[in-house]
């Protein structure tokens, strides 16, 4: 059975993309914070007849990283690493003035500095497994200049970059970075708590996700709502 890796995997889009990928009878190995909310979803995806792992904690950790990749080397192997996991930076977000630097390093460190250092961790199995891939959500803050979103959004935006250059050095892995999209997850409802409007679910952009890895198209930067609407 193929193995994944997916970081924030206790609710919202890690948790949708877990639960598609335990129905389609992979293994996996789920990270997140929160280990009773972690070990709900864990057990919960067992009943897919799949093996699951559920491992809390921080991914800044290099000691849990080193975890979560030696916990899929016991499932076999590893053919996928998402990297979910998200920090904002400030919770409400704020205008770049009131940013505290120390919010804004949280930021970078979970999203970017966390996500390198377990794809360095986990390179040697993501070559062995012949079909190798990383994939890192993105956000299309990004890409676009919002108020209030200057941090995270820059942290995105290192983000999507390292996965630019990781495609290019890692030509066997299929390397994506995926902006999702809007959703109505956890996270924006700390980003934006005053705004209420109506979201997809998560559940709705996991075929975006499900597509790239049927189709394996070209290491590179997609937009979920883009493929889902090509369907």
């Amino acid at each position: 059975m193929p193995v994944a890796i997916i970081t924030g995997a206790s609710k919202g889009l890690g948790r949708a993309l877990a639960e598609a990928l335990a129905a389609r009878g992979w293994d996996l190995v789920l990270d997140a914070r929160t280990a009773a909310v972690l070990k709900e979803t864990a057990d919960r995806l067992t009943t897919y007849g799949t093996r699951v792992t559920a491992l809390s904690g921080d991914v800044t950790d290099s000691g849990h990283r080193a975890e979560l990749v030696a916990a899929a080397r016991r499932l076999g192997g590893l053919d996928l690493l998402v990297s979910n996991a998200s920090a904002l930076g400030a919770e409400p977000l704020v205008r770049l003035e009131a940013l505290a630097p120390e919010g804004l390093r949280r930021a970078l460190e979970v999203n970017v500095v966390a996500a390198l250092g377990l794809v360095q961790e986990a390179l040697p199995l993501l070559r062995a497994s012949g079909a190798g891939t990383v994939i890192a959500v993105s956000s299309d803050a990004a890409a676009e200049a919002y108020e209030t979103w200057g941090g995270y959004g820059a942290s995105k935006a290192a983000l999507d970059h390292l996965t630019a250059v990781l495609g290019e050095e890692e030509p066997g892995l299929r390397v994506w970075a995926v902006d999702p999209g809007d959703m109505a997850t956890d996270l924006y409802a700390a980003a934006v708590p005053d705004d209420d409007g109506p979201r997809p679910a998560p559940e709705s952009v996991v075929p975006a996700f499900l597509r790239l890895l049927d189709d394996r198209p070209a290491s590179g930067r997609y937009a979920a709502p883009s493929l889902l609407e090509a369907r």
